[in-house]
């Protein structure tokens, strides 16, 4: 028998020089620049309303939600046990959790159940919070408040789908509409052959003849526009492949068909009134780079049952309205991503050490989180001034109705562009656990592009600015005075705005292989002009020279000599 002790195990895992594990945050009350922009665009209710979102947002309960959801995706359940079709889609309980917090509270309703008084601010801020806990959950609630505008166009189907639309009611059960309280809407353009050139759909929409024979002809009739009804029309067949559906699960889809008249718009309910399954097949799926919170699909009209909106040939400009609203909120949605991403980065460097002080204190550290924050500061400005816009028009301001045509795409596609490398810098700050995805910052990443490529890609973007600058000349003259009282504060503003003017005076021809750029100079010259006119000087200069000036860099972290960075720093969680 040795006489030898027995070798201690000695623990090697002590977890030392590591941030602490994250705790309850008060997204809304950390964010000094958010806080700001509401206290100056918005009436005084939207900031009291957006409080206890703000908090519960960034409780440890919804992140761990926000998690949940990515980390278990939704899958398809075509069949029941018996065979019969259900063409639903199955989510894990925290998904549904985060609907609850959204649609419970009516962040998809403020806009229009305060429309012209703050209800855009309160929306728009409020998507910025819930990006926070779980961007995919965002797209159906863009979609059902989205298709407001839309149902408008049509006074019998308004009267009969908006009370579902504006009802503060998450429900979740595939059941007619006539059952459920609370309503969400989907959104089926887009084809394989067209793309964006939505002229190119193919789903043929085919009229049915109400007569006497029919019993449901009355019930149908209900659901279409009042001089529709009173003709005794019954509906329509669509017949026709979607190759992206969003928000597959919704009671109702708006959606583009040809007709004998043009491309028309169309309302498909889930369930048709006679409360049988509508014809809607799900094919599969999409397996997505990111987004995996939230099901997009391919779907199947087989002689599905369908009510239309608008004129029988003017679809495209009937869901105009509804892309405007959408665009703001893809413009929105990288806003509250970088935000999320600079707070994970910011709080992993003040408590991480190395070559004997925290990562905070060290120069280099410091300009490249500065320079995040400016991105951050510049993209909350412009899209809460755009949504006041919105609330502007709703009013009947012409000149605010101007800015809502023209913000909302100069916005999505900049804000856009900046996402997926603010999320790669962002990563790097927190190195190889930035990149695991233990770390919120590898979802981020994998979701930054979604927003650029939904509603129209950069170059569709900027072809529609374009348009917009060419046959809009009040959308103009209302960007030019958005941009004049910033003026003489600034050289590199001034510059830069000088160049614009000389851009702008050049052929359309000559324009086009430059859109790009010019959208690019007129959102960043909007960016600097709301932030000299309403943010503090430090701020400002100091985005005016690393964005319009001769310092400035495709790289974040390129800082002029003598930046106030301590003065950025400060603002982050204030």
């Amino acid at each position: 028998m040795s006489d030898r002790a027995p070798r201690t195990r000695l623990a090697t895992h002590a977890v030392a020089n590591q941030p602490s594990p994250p705790t309850d945050r008060d997204l809304l009350g950390r964010d000094l620049p958010m806080r700001e922009a509401l206290a100056r665009e918005a009436p005084d209710w939207v900031a009291r309303r957006l409080a206890p979102l703000g908090r519960e947002a960034g409780s440890e309960r919804v992140q761990a939600l926000g998690e949940a959801a990515n980390r278990y995706p939704p899958e398809p359940r075509l069949f029941d046990r018996h065979g019969r079709r259900l063409d639903e889609v199955a989510y894990h309980p925290a998904y549904h959790e985060l609907m609850h917090l959204a649609i419970d509270h009516g962040w998809h309703a403020v806009a229009w159940q305060e429309e012209g008084r703050g209800g855009h601010q309160a929306h728009v801020a409020a998507l910025y919070l819930l990006t926070q806990a779980e961007p995919g959950v965002c797209c159906p609630v863009t979609m059902t408040h989205a298709a407001m505008p839309v149902l408008r166009h049509s006074p019998g189907v308004e009267a009969h789908w908006a009370p579902g639309l504006l009802a503060w009611d998450y429900d979740p059960r595939a059941l007619p509409a006539s059952e459920k309280t609370g309503l969400t809407f989907g959104m089926a353009m887009t084809e394989k052959q067209g793309g964006s050139d939505l002229r190119g759909t193919s789903t043929r929409a085919d009229p049915l003849a109400a007569t006497r024979a029919d019993p449901l002809a009355a019930t149908r009739a209900e659901l279409l526009d009042g001089t529709r009804a009173e003709a005794g029309e019954a509906g329509w067949r669509l017949t026709g492949h979607k190759w992206f559906c969003s928000a597959p699960m919704s009671d109702a889809f708006l959606t583009l068909a040809q007709t004998e008249a043009g491309l028309g718009c169309f309302l498909v309910p889930r369930f048709t009134p006679d409360g049988e399954r509508n014809a809607i097949e799900l094919q599969r799926l999409k397996e997505k780079c990111g987004n995996r919170a939230n099901a997009s699909a391919e779907i199947e009209y087989r002689g599905a049952w369908a009510v239309p909106i608008g004129p029988p040939d003017r679809g495209i400009a009937t869901l105009l309205e509804m892309v405007q609203q959408t665009r703001l909120d893809a413009a929105t949605a990288p806003v509250g991503m970088m935000r999320q991403a600079l707070d994970e980065a910011w709080r992993h460097v003040q408590e991480r050490h190395a070559f004997g002080r925290a990562l905070a204190e060290q120069p280099l550290m410091r300009a490249v989180i500065a320079d995040l924050a400016l991105e951050v500061e510049a993209g909350v400005a412009l899209v809460m001034r755009t949504a006041r816009a919105f609330d502007g028009a709703a009013r009947g301001d012409e000149g605010e109705r101007s800015l809502a045509r023209l913000l909302p795409a100069l916005a999505k596609y900049w804000h856009n562009k900046r996402g997926p490398g603010f999320m790669a810098e962002a990563m790097e700050c927190l190195g190889g656990i930035g990149y695991v995805e233990e770390s919120p910052l590898a979802r981020l990443y994998r979701e930054a592009p979604v927003n650029s490529i939904w509603e129209g890609s950069g170059n569709v973007i900027c072809l529609d600015v374009l348009r917009v600058l060419a046959r809009h000349p009040q959308a103009v003259a209302a960007l030019w005075r958005e941009l004049s009282p910033a003026r003489g504060q600034v050289r590199e503003l001034d510059a830069a705005l000088a160049g614009l003017e000389k851009q702008l005076a050049a052929p359309p021809e000559a324009l086009e292989p430059r859109a790009r750029w010019l959208v690019q100079r007129l959102t960043q010259c909007l960016q600097a002009s709301l932030l000299l006119r309403h943010g503090p000087a430090e701020v400002a200069e100091t985005f005016c020279r690393t964005r319009l000036g001769e310092a400035a860099s495709p790289a974040y972290g390129v800082l002029p000599s003598g930046a106030p960075t301590a003065a950025v720093l400060a603002r982050i969680a204030s």
